[in-house]
């Protein structure tokens, strides 16, 4: 499965909370980031928190953090979600 993902490393700093726009059901897993934004597309239906694991796992690979690190802090039905890193 091919995988569009930028460089988010920057992001990486304990304590941060990143803000992103989630498209469940996407032709394929990628992260975007335009004007600031994120927006994060998953293959993954949103049912029983699976998107959420997806996007978890994306966010997790484009940072270069242990998917164990990001915690869904708010938005865990809808499309605006927040993350939170632990140090």
């Amino acid at each position: 499965m091919a995988r569009d993902l930028p460089d988010l490393t920057g992001l990486a700093q304990s304590g941060a909370e990143i803000a992103v726009r989630v498209t469940p059901k996407a032709a394929r897993d990628r992260i975007v980031v335009e004007e600031g934004a994120i927006r994060v597309y998953t293959t993954t239906v949103p049912e029983g928190g699976k998107a959420n694991k997806s996007v978890i796992a994306l966010l997790a690979k484009a940072m270069g953090v242990p998917k164990s690190a990001l915690t869904l802090v708010r938005g865990g039905t809808s499309r605006d979600k927040v993350f939170a890193l632990k140090g």
